[in-house]
């Protein structure tokens, strides 16, 4: 099932509002493109380039790596807008970002607008995903 399967699930079984409230946590730390500045600042390098690379494989991140270049305070926050702990926010992470972000870049890089807002664009590709 893909990225995107999963989210029209959530969406349909009422779980918009946690989708939403990742794709604004993300905003609210700077959007993406800070978000994988601080992935590359963590040493995360070529994860983060395999994720905006054309080629077919994404390279994993553990919830450990995502904690330790987020940092503890950013995890507890999207635990506490989730309802879960910080470890299975870091999990959750590490599962969905590197689909998230491959999926933004088709190009090789995220788009301009998708840096800037990244709840329009997460919700104008679920919506293409649902309605295209």
């Amino acid at each position: 099932m893909s990225l995107f399967d999963q989210v029209a699930g959530m969406v349909s079984g009422g779980d918009a509002g946690k989708y939403q409230a990742i794709l604004s946590w993300i905003n609210n730390q700077g959007g993406i493109q800070a978000l994988l500045e601080k992935f590359r600042q963590g040493g995360l390098g070529e994860i983060v380039a395999s994720w905006l690379s054309s080629s077919a494989t994404n390279q994993p991140v553990s919830a450990d790596q995502v904690s330790s270049a987020l940092g503890s305070p950013a995890i507890a926050d999207l635990a506490g807008k989730l309802g879960i702990d910080g470890q299975a926010a870091s999990a959750l992470l590490a599962q969905y970002l590197p689909k998230v972000v491959d999926a933004l870049s088709p190009q090789g890089q995220v788009d301009a607008s998708a840096g800037n807002d990244l709840l329009s664009a997460g919700m104008n590709i679920l919506k293409g995903k649902l309605f295209g």
